[in-house]
Formats: structure tokens, C-alpha cells, sequence
């Protein structure tokens, strides 16, 4: 007899069938041959200077890739006549040390190689190379990207979800980007390296649905402990709280687990669970952390293939903070 866990992951493989593209593992086998394994020892040095990079730099890639699909323009500073798209709101949170990574990276392979190897492969490589140093899993990075000519902040719009959003809401954006529910579901598992402002779930703790009180789902003393570094008003705006409080540093299937014990952080993350369309998911990755991996792998691939730009309509930025 076939287990149900078998059948269970036997159907996410087929739901999440590669999607075709220009893109190539060796792209770079003639012109870089070496690139990856520069970017990766760039890496090795800054994640032991500043372990919050991984986290970062995912989210980094994930703002990329929604806006535009997935072409560095995130990394273009602004200038008198454009308000690029790090500069919109929703990406003020991004952290510094994410767009350190990239240039740090940059700079070492344009050395070896210059003009070769465009942004958006750099931030694709270093965000692989980084979730394994953290101990996730590894894929290989197709490449082959070009740079996008643009960025405008008016292009961010509706593009990146709120920590707010329902499962709706969620499920139509990533479908809107070729990506589907389990998708959605695997992605969300990089919350398991990350972190949020007090400002993201501040109404979850103190005024969930207009109730003038917390989530009632939520671990009473995780709401405690929120609470007490999160005060109502006058409260420090750089405080953040870890998405997974038990291992925080560490990738693996925490971020599901916290969930089932009402340790989810944001409301976007605990309807997960809460939805029925989504829970048994949540918690088949809860209690394998391989199937996660497998399945997690698979779902940054489809991510890393959205909206690429190519030779036609893309370029090879040699200053990924420059048009």
C-alpha cells in the first residue's frame, strides 16, 4: 500500500513542475566558469559577520522577483528624476545587509569577470548560497538573467503582500505571478530566518478584527512577550521580533511547527493554519522537514524564473545600484 505521505508528495512534484525558460545551470560554464563558487566565499564571510543576511537577502530576492519579475531593479538606487523601488514604502524594511551582500558579490566576480554576470544572477546565487549556509536545502541556480532597465517605485503597487493579507488575497497574487498554493505555502517557510517590525502585527496583538483585544489564537504568552517589546504607543520603531522564535537563525520547518502552537507571528502566517484549504500542508511540512526542503527547492526555482528579463529587453548592470 502507498503511503499517504508518498501520495502526498508524489502530488506536490507534479503541481510543481518546472517551468521552461531560457535559463541554464552551465550559462556561465565559458565566460565565468568559476563565478559560483566566488559569490560563495563571499558569502561564507559575510554570514559570519552578520547572520540576520540570510534572512534578509530572501526577502530581498522575493521583493525583486514580485515587482517586474526577477531583474535587480530592487537594487536601483534613486535618483532626482525616478523614486526607484527600494525607495517605495513597503521596501524601507528591506535590510542594509542584504543589498551589502550583493555588492560585496558583485564587486568579487566582476574582478574575475567583468560585464559578465548580471545582478539578478548574483542575487539568485548568493540567496541559495546563503539559506544552505544556514542550513536549508540546495537547488541548482539556473542562469542567464539580464538586468532590467527600470525601476519605479509606482511599479511596486499591489505587487508584495501585506503581513495582513487573507489567503485569498495571497493566492491570487502568487497566481498572478505563476505561482500556486503550495507554492505560497513553501515560500512562507523562509519566515523561519525572518524578522518583522512591531508595525506588522502590532494590530494583531492589541486590536485583532477591530476587538480591541489579541488574537485569541495565539500562544498566550508569546502575545505576552510581544506585547512587552511591542507597547501600543511610543514604542521604539527599530524593534523587530524573529517570525520563528525557536530557531531564528537556523532554517528549517520551526516556522511550521511554531504555528500549530500559536506561535505564528503574523496574521498572514497563522491563516495558514487556520484556512482549510492550507492546513493540511502546513502540516505535512511541519512534520517533515525533508518534504519541506523538497518542496521548498522547487518553489525558489519557479520564483527565480519569474518575469526575466533577457538580451532583448535586459542588460548586465556592471554597479547593480545603477541603470
Amino acid at each position: 500500500m502507498v503511503s499517504s505521505g508518498l501520495c502526498f508528495s508524489l502530488t506536490v512534484l507534479l503541481l510543481l513542475m518546472l517551468v521552461t525558460s531560457e535559463l541554464t545551470v552551465d550559462y556561465y560554464k565559458r565566460t565565468c566558469p568559476h563565478a559560483e563558487s566566488i559569490l560563495r566565499q563571499v558569502m561564507v564571510q559575510k554570514i559570519r559577520e552578520a547572520p540576520t543576511t540570510a534572512g534578509a537577502t530572501l526577502r530581498l530576492f522575493f521583493h525583486d522577483c514580485f515587482v517586474d519579475g526577477c531583474d535587480a531593479s530592487v537594487l536601483v538606487s534613486s535618483t532626482p528624476g525616478n523614486k526607484a523601488e527600494r525607495d517605495e514604502e513597503i521596501n524601507h524594511s528591506l535590510a542594509g545587509d542584504a543589498f551589502d551582500a550583493v555588492h560585496r558579490a558583485k564587486a568579487a566576480v566582476e574582478k574575475i569577470c567583468p560585464g559578465v554576470v548580471s545582478c539578478a544572477d548574483v542575487l539568485a546565487i548568493i540567496t541559495r548560497d546563503l539559506v544552505q549556509l544556514v542550513g536549508g536545502p540546495f537547488w541548482e541556480v539556473r542562469k542567464g538573467r539580464k538586468d532590467g532597465r527600470l525601476s519605479m517605485a509606482s511599479r511596486v503597487g499591489r505587487n508584495l503582500p501585506t503581513s495582513t493579507a487573507s489567503i485569498n488575497e495571497l493566492t491570487r497574487l502568487f497566481a498572478s505571478k505563476g505561482l500556486n498554493e503550495i507554492d505560497l505555502i513553501a515560500l512562507s517557510g523562509a519566515h523561519t530566518i525572518g524578522f518583522a517590525h512591531c508595525t506588522e502585527f502590532t494590530n494583531r496583538i492589541y486590536n485583532f478584527n477591530g476587538t480591541r483585544a489579541g488574537d485569541p489564537s495565539m500562544n498566550p504568552g508569546f502575545l505576552g512577550e510581544l506585547r512587552r517589546a511591542c507597547p501600543p504607543r511610543n514604542g521604539n520603531p527599530d524593534v523587530v521580533a524573529s517570525m520563528d522564535a525557536a530557531t531564528p537563525f537556523q532554517f528549517d520547518n520551526s516556522y511550521y511547527r511554531s504555528m500549530q502552537r500559536g506561535l505564528g507571528l503574523l496574521t498572514s502566517d497563522q491563516e495558514l493554519l487556520t484556512n482549510a484549504r492550507t492546513r493540511s500542508v502546513v502540516d505535512a511540512f511541519a512534520s517533515s522537514q525533508d518534504l519541506f526542503y523538497e518542496v521548498f527547492a522547487a518553489s525558489m526555482d519557479k520564483l527565480g524564473n519569474v518575469g526575466v528579463k533577457n538580451e532583448t529587453n535586459g542588460v548586465v548592470r556592471k554597479e547593480c545600484h545603477r541603470t
